[in-house]
């Protein structure tokens, strides 16, 4: 069993000690630590755990540090766990820059410690349906829209939104990311609060991401689209949705769906699929994989450097954004 402190009682704070006192075989649930003591204090009561007085008093008891603060504050947390060699869960964006997210990889591999990155759309389970279904993507289009909340708008919808579409872009096209281009403005708050970047990949690869978070409804999509084949995933009503060509050979089912090429191509027949998608958790679940990685050795799911690579290309779109003519 891994004994656990979380480092942040805000809102998204409380999900996760929630999500940790779901998990007792795999985790102890140590305290909490807040500066803001009436936060702290509120989370005490609430799941009934001790308040530390500081995070190093925390990290003391403890073999992992769940860090669940602002942005700005990661890496000094994380880099104070580490220096106590505990195995860290950092939620996303990793770092507030990508220099400190370069020097805490280092710090990570020095110590030998387990480090995930909290990129919770990799355990979301329409994406799990139809993961084996997005290899080699020809294009990717993704809008993440929210309605305003000012929680989080201490960084802008890049880091803020639009960093949870970039790390599974990345994670399924598997290429390089050879021209970005990229627009945004900042409306309601002093960073962009809507955005829009197209990656364009050296396999040939292209994803046209949006993010805002001043939208008047909520929707967080990916489509994306192979070579005869077709794949949506609906992230926050969790479903997934396949639809494939296939050729028609002999006589045609009268019931099916036809797709006409015209000429030698010939016709294509459309095959729909819906996967059921299971009722799961996905914070709990991105927590369970951390905690079964420290106590088994198992792979970290989403490392450092898969935090660093979207990090980076956060970065590159806010870079283009705040350049003449948006384009790398």
């Amino acid at each position: 069993m891994v004994q656990i402190g979380v480092l942040g009682a805000g809102h998204l704070g409380k999900i996760h000690l929630r999500c940790i006192g779901m998990l007792p075989e795999v985790f102890q649930l140590m305290g909490v630590y807040d500066p803001d003591a009436e936060k702290a204090r509120s989370a005490a009561l609430e799941f009934g755990i001790p308040v530390f007085e500081s995070q190093q008093a925390l990290m003391e008891v403890c073999d992992a540090v769940d860090i669940v603060t602002p942005t700005l504050s990661h890496f000094d947390c994380a880099v104070s766990a580490v220096k106590k060699f505990k195995h860290v869960f950092i939620e996303k964006p990793l770092t507030n820059t990508v220099e400190e997210g370069r020097t805490l990889m280092r710090l990570v591999t020095e110590a030998g410690v387990k480090a995930q990155v909290g990129h919770v759309e990799r355990f979301n389970p329409a994406f799990v349906a139809g993961r084996g279904h997005l290899d080699t993507p020809l294009f990717i289009e993704t809008h993440r829209l929210a309605q305003f909340n000012p929680r989080g708008t201490d960084v802008s919808v890049v880091l803020d939104l639009m960093i949870h579409d970039i790390d599974i872009v990345l994670a399924t096209v598997g290429g390089n990311v050879k021209r970005i281009s990229a627009g945004g403005a900042a409306v309601l708050s002093d960073t962009p609060d809507i955005a829009n970047a197209r990656l364009e990949f050296d396999n040939g690869c292209v994803a046209n991401l949006t993010a805002s978070r001043i939208s008047l409804k909520n929707m967080r999509k990916m489509r994306f689209f192979r070579k005869d084949a077709y794949v949506t995933v609906d992230f926050l009503d969790k479903k997934t949705e396949i639809v494939r060509m296939r050729e028609v050979v002999g006589e045609a089912d009268p019931f099916s769906v036809l797709f006409d090429l015209g000429g030698v191509k010939g016709k294509r027949e459309l095959l729909f699929e819906k996967p059921t998608i299971p009722e799961t958790n996905a914070i709990r679940d991105e927590l369970e994989a951390f905690g079964r990685s420290i106590l088994t050795g198992a792979p970290i799911v989403v490392t450092l450097s898969d935090g660093l690579r979207a990090l980076e290309t956060a970065h590159q779109i806010l870079e283009i954004m705040r350049t003449p003519g948006h384009r790398e």
